[in-house]
C-alpha cells in the first residue's frame, strides 16, 4: 500500500510484544505495532486495518490557538451574554453575574457547579496548556508537566462549555416570546471558544506530551 510522507504505516511487532513505550495498540483491531517518527502534522496508520493510530501535533499552532482561546474566554466572562428588554427595562446577564444570583438565591451547590464547569475548569485547562506548550517549544520541559497533564485529563470532562452554550440558546429562544433579547459579546465569544477548543485538541498529540513529561521526570 502506497503512503504519503504525512501518512505512514507502523511496522508490526513480531511475536508476543513486551509493554514498552514504543509499542502502540490499534484501537480497531488491537494489533500491536511499533511507534515510528513522524513529521509535524503526519499520521500513522495500522498496518493491518489502516485505521489511524496516532498523529504528530502542531505545537506552535496549538499554542497560538490556546492563547487566543484564553483571551476569548476572558472576553466571554467579562461581557454580558445577552441583554433582555421588558417594558422599557434593560437587564444584562453575564455568566459571573448568573453565578452570583444563584448564590444569593441560596442555590449554593448549583452556583458552585456552574462556576466550576463553565469558569474554573476551562480557565485552568487553557492556562496549563499555555504553560505546557510554551515550555515544550522553549525546550525547557519541567517535572510538573506530568502533574499538569494528569490534572487536565482528570478535569477536562468537567469543562462543559458546549452544554452551557446549548442551555443558553434554548433559554434565549424561549425568552424571545416574552421579551426582546439582544445577544451580547459573550455569546459570540463562547461560540468562538467552542471552535477554538476543538481546534486546539486536534493539533495536540497527547502521546508526545506524555512521553516528554516522562522523560523530563526521569532526567
Amino acid at each position: 500500500m502506497m503512503t504519503s510522507p504525512s501518512v505512514q504505516q507502523s511496522p508490526p511487532v513480531p511475536g508476543i510484544a513486551v509493554a514498552v513505550p514504543d509499542v502502540v495498540a490499534c484501537h480497531t483491531c488491537d494489533m500491536l505495532q511499533r511507534s515510528i517518527p513522524l513529521a509535524t502534522g503526519g499520521a500513522a496508520l495500522c498496518a493491518r486495518c489502516g485505521a489511524p493510530l496516532f498523529r504528530r501535533g502542531h505545537p506552535e499552532r496549538a499554542l497560538a490557538l490556546t492563547v487566543t482561546a484564553l483571551m476569548v474566554f476572558v472576553i466571554a466572562s467579562a461581557f454580558p451574554i445577552a441583554t433582555i428588554e421588558t417594558q422599557g427595562r434593560y437587564n444584562a446577564a453575564s455568566l459571573p453575574g448568573a453565578v452570583g444570583l444563584l448564590w444569593d438565591a441560596e442555590m449554593h451547590l448549583l452556583a458552585l457547579l456552574v462556576f466550576v464547569t463553565t469558569l474554573l475548569v476551562p480557565l485552568l485547562e487553557l492556562t496549563l496548556l499555555t504553560v505546557i506548550l510554551g515550555a515544550l517549544l522553549a525546550g525547557r520541559p519541567s517535572r510538573p508537566i506530568r502533574l499538569m497533564l494528569r490534572f487536565i485529563s482528570g478535569t477536562r470532562p468537567w469543562g462543559m462549555v458546549e452544554v452551557f452554550m446549548l442551555g443558553v440558546l434554548v433559554s434565549l429562544v424561549k425568552l424571545a416570546h416574552l421579551a426582546h433579547v439582544v445577544p451580547g459579546v459573550a455569546l459570540w465569544s463562547y461560540a468562538a471558544l467552542m471552535l477554538l477548543l476543538a481546534a486546539i485538541w486536534s493539533n495536540i498529540d497527547g502521546r508526545e506530551l506524555w512521553a516528554i513529561a516522562v522523560r523530563s521526570e526521569a532526567a
